[in-house]
């Protein structure tokens, strides 16, 4: 347990406390952009491996576990998940200015499209939810470590990111950030943004709906665990 919760801080930090922050700039200012995302992919990757690794030594460790999956929970997981990816693939498809290398999608006149109508970080509120609804049905020690890490660098990575894009692109910057919202549906339910399923595109929709589907159905092979209720 003790490498798990390791690992997650480790995760945690090179996120949370460089990859947005002004030590970033720093690091980038020292040896170019080039070099530091190469290094720092290389760091995340090997971060994710070991938590990986932790996890799947933990789980099956002496610590208590505080609650169990029931047909209910599993019902709603499913669905919470079902959402997670409709967010995660086609925001991930979709070009974004809160994406790496991608601050040019700015200079289009429709930047606001698709999922970016419903937030901005897409992708990472599709984690969220992710990681949420594997929490309502992991009641043990080493999944509240592992889902809850993940699910809090998902949430604080998208105010990072908003940190780190007001200080690279200022006013262009700002005028994005008006037009949406960082809280999914929140730019919509204040009458700055319109729902438009249809602009995410249906190929990207089609390829989320597989996604989910393939991973439901290879679940128990993978994980050993059916994330249907009663199997």
């Amino acid at each position: 347990m003790i490498g798990l919760v390791a690992a997650a801080a480790v995760f945690l930090l090179i996120h949370l406390l460089v990859s947005g922050t002004r030590l970033r700039d720093t690091i980038t200012g020292a040896i170019g952009d080039g070099p530091y995302m190469g290094l720092f992919s290389l760091a995340s990757i090997a971060a994710l491996v070991w938590l990986g690794v932790a996890y799947a030594a933990a789980r099956h460790g002496p610590d208590p576990a505080y609650w169990a999956a029931t047909p209910a929970t599993k019902w709603v997981q499913l669905g919470v998940t079902f959402v997670a990816f409709m967010l995660a693939v086609p925001g991930l498809l979709t070009p974004n200015p809160t994406s790496v290398r991608q601050e040019a999608t700015l200079d289009k006149p429709d930047a606001v499209r698709g999922m970016l109508r419903v937030t901005r970080h897409p992708f990472l509120w599709g984690v969220a939810l992710w990681a949420a609804g594997h929490l309502m049905v992991n009641g043990d020690v080493a999944s509240f470590v592992l889902f809850g890490s993940l699910l809090a660098l998902a949430v604080f990575g998208t105010f990072s990111i908003d940190a780190k894009r007001r200080r690279m692109l200022g006013a262009k910057w700002d005028d994005f950030a008006r037009q949406t919202s960082n809280i999914p549906f929140a730019a919509i339910a204040t009458g700055r943004q319109r729902f438009a399923l249809s602009e995410a595109g249906w190929w990207r929709l089609a390829i989320a709906v597989i996604l989910w589907g393939a991973m439901v159905g290879a679940h128990p092979l993978l994980f050993g665990v059916s994330t249907f209720p009663g199997r």
